[in-house]
């Protein structure tokens, strides 16, 4: 049976649902041409009650893939707390293997308070990280499992040891075991070492990543003018040429984008009413691998990814609209 490890973070999201608070234009600022106000000192009551929820894209991708039948292993960090040990038992709960689930001593579990602004459907994330950025990459320990697949989801790291040394690690792992490498990297990964996530992507089987991410990354190239950038065809053609043998694209209300050296195909999004946007992207990735893992074609891949992200994003958190068993075109 196909066996893939999901190698990343896990926290723990507390989401808030309020309809309170003013939204701010601010066009000029083109860092943040969206702003939330809150008076300073009031208090604003939940909405609609709070929900606790994994969170995490490795623990959000492996959750998804464990409900759509893959044999999924997440080797993620928690710390020796109450939020931990809830975290690994979700894990297990949504069919997810733990035995790659390191347990630090003397810190704590990353924890995400959300905002979610119902009349907006969008949301703010303040996130305290402690276990994630203590995560060790142990060969040792992931070659045990024998798995034919590696997701690399955005690492993080600290001072003892950088993110782009953890993905070293894994593309070794990679190299010298033959495994084939799912690689979706941040924003923080292409910003603070784009050759990094370069030579990540000339080892990589499948790149899943949104369009804003494909354009920073291709435009490191430097040789693609605006309006090359903004054409998904050419962003899906050039990842593939450095290595990449099955790039998606992903961009929101857009839909997505599949490529696999022959066939470029596009998937509309679903329009649905939405509860909360966290998790979708994860919620596609889980869906587009595990079709792929099935054997699926490049079109019922991007069906699965979209599928399951629509299905995510009209509940709160990025577990609870994660589907199960087989994805059926719904028309």
């Amino acid at each position: 049976m196909t066996k893939i490890i999901c190698i990343g973070s896990m926290a723990k999201d507390i989401i808030f649902p309020v309809n309170d608070g003013e939204i701010l234009e601010t066009p000029n600022d083109l860092e943040a041409q969206k702003k939330i106000v809150f008076e300073l000192g009031a208090k604003y009551q939940v909405a609609q009650g709070r929900h606790e929820s994994i969170g995490g894209c490795a623990a959000n991708v492996a959750c998804g893939l464990a409900r759509l039948g893959i044999e999924t292993y997440c080797a993620t960090r928690v710390g020796d707390d109450d939020a931990g040990s809830w975290m690994k038992k979700e894990l297990e709960n949504n069919g997810v293997k733990t035995s790659l689930v390191q347990v630090g001593k003397n810190h704590r579990s990353d924890l995400s308070a959300i905002i979610a602004n119902i009349p907006s459907e969008d949301r703010i994330i303040f996130s305290d990280r402690d276990s994630n950025e203590k995560l060790e990459i142990v060969s040792q320990d992931l070659e045990k499992v024998d798995a034919q697949w590696i997701f690399a989801s955005s690492l993080n790291g600290n001072e003892n040891e950088s993110w782009d040394k953890k993905l070293d690690k894994i593309l070794s792992l990679v190299f010298e075991k033959e495994i084939k490498l799912i690689f979706n990297p941040g924003q923080k990964n292409i910003k603070s070492n784009p050759q990094k996530v370069l030579e990540a992507i000339t080892q990589t089987e499948m790149l899943i990543i949104n369009k804003d991410e494909a354009i920073e990354i291709v435009d490191k190239l430097g040789d693609a003018d605006n309006e090359m950038l903004n054409d998904e065809k050419f962003l899906a053609e050039k990842l593939h040429s450095l290595g990449a043998k099955v790039v998606a694209l992903t961009d929101g209300a857009n839909g997505a984008w599949g490529f696999n050296g022959e066939n470029f195909l596009h998937i509309d999004a679903k329009r649905e009413k939405v509860a909360d946007t966290l998790g979708a992207g994860d919620a596609f990735s889980s869906g587009f691998i595990a079709a792929h893992l099935k054997e699926k074609s490049l079109e019922e891949c991007l069906r699965w990814g979209i599928e399951n992200s629509t299905s995510v994003i009209q509940h709160y958190g990025a577990i609870e609209g994660l589907l199960k068993g087989e994805i059926w075109r719904r028309d």
